[in-house]
């Protein structure tokens, strides 16, 4: 069975957020990925094969290791996706601090 995942899928794991934090500033082999969980081996493989699967992570062959770097194209889907949600809460945390502010006056 082949199952379609998508970014939003990829990214509600948090072992999956952490190694996109890890490779975010520069490509990383497998095994150094690896060694920063204390998870096997295999799931961290796993974890990798679906983050490349959403196109997240771009796998790259440099002799016998392969390394793993950030897709920006695809991260920059997930911000353009948020940034709506981002605003719209920025709106709402900007009217509470003005109430709060009127509050506060009335004191």
């Amino acid at each position: 069975m082949n199952l379609r995942r998508d970014v939003f899928q990829a990214i509600a794991d948090p072992t999956r957020r952490a190694i996109l934090f890890l490779v975010a500033t520069q490509s990383m082999s497998a095994g150094t990925i690896a060694a920063n969980f204390d998870t096997a081996r295999p799931t961290v493989s796993r974890h990798l094969k679906i983050l490349t699967e959403c196109e997240l992570l771009k796998p790259e062959q440099s002799g016998r290791e392969v390394y793993y770097h950030l897709n920006p194209e695809k991260m920059k889907a997930i911000a353009d996706f948020v940034e709506p949600f981002r605003k719209l809460w920025d709106d709402r945390f900007n009217k509470l601090e003005s109430v709060m502010k009127a509050y506060e006056r009335g004191l």
